[in-house]
């Protein structure tokens, strides 16, 4: 038989998932789920507050052993967004029952009751409305497709919506792919339930969803501050009604493979570079060429082209050339941002 892991809560390398209990025949189950689901193992009793602040801090599923009332107690100060907190399930010392009580669908407390309660035989309960009604659960159908909420309000209007009508109808500015039985295609953009689009523009009754669909083409000078690049990719996306949350990755030039300011707003954003050498770069050739960025880098342009080539084939350039402060930025537009669920890029 494997050791059981017993920490302090602190975490073991690598480990997601931590069962804690305040009792001793919580104690007993909790170290035998433990084992079953390879997760460590916390014993809390008379110290649960700190306990449940460590194991908060350090894992993204958590089993609770004991009353669902002195969960809730427990994890009330530390609640921030559901995108954020992690998964909590709750279990009787009897392990009659395994009951999804937080982040059921983003952070996967509903798949984990059905884990828990299959590892110690006993029964899931969930509470989610798509869940009990059999509906599509709206968060994990955007998460899947890299669709971003303009307005949580709307949104979160939207799902009421569709628990309450059984159906949403959806208008896409892109190709679709195959939608869930209770979401149905529309075609007007200002009567449909939920938009799909990278504009900001707003929609009078819908929930407009953003797609990881707009590339950035970045050109800069040596040296320039991450700051001055964020200052002009929002400049660029507010002077052309774009959702900076729309934004699917950077491009630019290889010459600025090293260039730190570049590398930390990437870092800051979350957003991978594409790069292009020069031959890549001039093989663009209806772009806003420049003789100054062809001296420098034997580029006619960078931004421009940078943004075309990693927006793929079909690509629409969005925003043209806008020089600011050290940088230059341009935006493209990928055709078909859904062609593969996983990997949004369409070459």
């Amino acid at each position: 038989m494997p050791n059981l892991r017993t920490n302090t809560a602190e975490g073991s390398p690598g480990c997601r998932l931590v069962v804690v209990a305040v009792s001793r025949g919580g104690s007993v189950l909790g170290r035998r789920l433990a084992e079953s689901l390879d997760g460590d193992f916390v014993a809390a009793k008379g110290r649960l507050a700190r306990v449940m602040a460590e194991v908060w801090a350090n894992y993204r599923e958590i089993v609770c052993i004991m009353a669902t009332g002195i969960v809730v107690r427990a994890v009330a100060p530390l609640l921030r967004d559901k995108a954020l907190d992690p998964a909590i399930v709750v279990c009787d010392e009897a392990g009659n029952f395994a009951i999804s009580l937080l982040s059921g669908h983003l952070g996967g407390a509903n798949h984990l009751a059905r884990r828990v309660a299959a590892a110690i035989g006993g029964q899931a309960v969930l509470t989610t409305a798509s869940d009990v009604l059999g509906l599509t659960p709206l968060d994990l159908w955007c998460r899947d497709l890299g669709l971003v909420p303009g307005d949580k309000a709307a949104f979160t209007r939207a799902m009421g919506h569709l628990v309450d009508e059984g159906a949403l109808s959806v208008w896409s500015r892109y190709p679709l792919p195959e939608l869930p039985p209770d979401l149905h295609p529309h075609p007007d953009r200002a009567t449909a339930d939920l938009v799909i689009d990278s504009r900001t523009a707003p929609a009078e009754r819908a929930a407009v969803l953003h797609p990881k669909v707009l590339v950035v083409g970045i050109g800069c000078n040596r040296g320039a501050a991450a700051g001055a690049i964020a200052a002009a990719v929002e400049s660029t996306c507010a002077a052309h009604g774009l959702a900076a949350a729309a934004i699917a990755r950077l491009a630019s030039i290889d010459l600025k493979q090293d260039e730190a300011g570049l590398l930390a707003y990437a870092s800051t954003q979350g957003l991978t570079i594409d790069y292009y050498d020069k031959d890549a770069l001039n093989r663009i050739k209806e772009i806003a060429a420049s003789a100054v960025v062809q001296r420098a880098t034997g580029a006619r342009a960078v931004a421009e082209p940078a943004a075309l080539l990693s927006a793929g084939l079909g690509a629409t350039l969005l925003a043209a050339k806008m020089k600011w402060t050290d940088v230059t930025t341009a935006v493209a537009e990928i055709a078909d941002p859904f062609a593969t669920i996983d990997n949004p890029r369409n070459r």
